[in-house]
């Protein structure tokens, strides 16, 4: 008896142990084994307006972040840093340090439909949820594992639920649902535009639509990226964020 409920108990168990791999070797893709550097141009459409903002991104995998506006004229040389639990916005116009309360990370950066935490890295895909595969999907034609994320109990994430689809062959994020803590959808992420950054293929323009904006979206096109650069000791510091270019 107990033999035949250890088995049927291990598929199952095998089950989430890969899910959690699946989600792992694509938060790594996209993130690095060590580092990243990207450069990005974001298009922030709305019903009477579009506008566009280019950036720069610095990274430690699983550690500190810093983002670097570099245009329009408007807004270019605005930072924000992610340093240990620490987030921080600097604003050279204003010649202002604004530290980020943690109740900010799921709201718009720079005025987008990206988050802060998409940003800033705040949260882990790996470490603050459960991972269950649950299915097979294609996305953009290509086949994706589906897996359902559901926060740990003690992780501080803006996030109630989040749907991944991971294509089964590259492992790179094809889409992903964001749900709240009542579990309704907030946005979408849909990847298109396969393209080799450095020394591997990943989706170049990502579609961030929200659910309940009719009309509104922001499109995300990188322009480049870097894996597994080295950086010096005060590259993440609030010093640095003053004068990085």
């Amino acid at each position: 008896m107990h033999v035949l409920l250890l088995f049927s108990a291990f598929p199952s168990m095998l089950w989430s142990q890969d899910a959690k791999e699946i989600v792992r070797l694509a938060d790594t893709k996209y993130n690095g084994e060590k580092s990243s550097y990207s450069e990005m141009t974001m298009t922030i459409v709305r019903p009477k307006y579009k506008r566009n903002i280019e950036f720069k991104g610095w990274a430690i995998t699983g550690g500190q972040a810093l983002t670097l506006v570099t245009a329009p004229a408007k807004e270019k040389g605005q930072t924000f840093l992610k340093s240990g639990n620490n987030l921080w916005s600097w604003n050279p116009t204003i010649q202002r340090l604004i530290k980020l309360p943690p109740s900010m990370m799921s709201q718009g950066w720079m005025g987008s439909d990206f988050s802060n935490d998409d940003i800033l890295k705040e949260s882990s895909l790996v470490k603050d949820y459960t991972h269950k595969l649950v299915g097979t999907e294609s996305i953009g034609g290509l086949k994706c594992h589906k897996i359902e994320m559901i926060p740990l109990e003690s992780a501080g994430v803006v996030w109630g639920k989040i749907n991944l689809w991971i294509s089964t062959v590259d492992y790179f994020e094809m889409k992903s649902e964001y749900y709240d803590e009542e579990g309704y959808l907030v946005k979408t992420h849909i990847c298109s535009n396969i393209k080799v950054f450095d020394d591997r293929k990943l989706p170049a323009v990502i579609e961030i639509i929200p659910a309940d904006e009719p009309g509104n979206k922001t499109v995300v096109t990188i322009k480049a990226m870097q894996f597994n650069l080295p950086f010096a000791k005060d590259f993440f510091t609030q010093q640095n964020m003053k004068r990085v270019n």
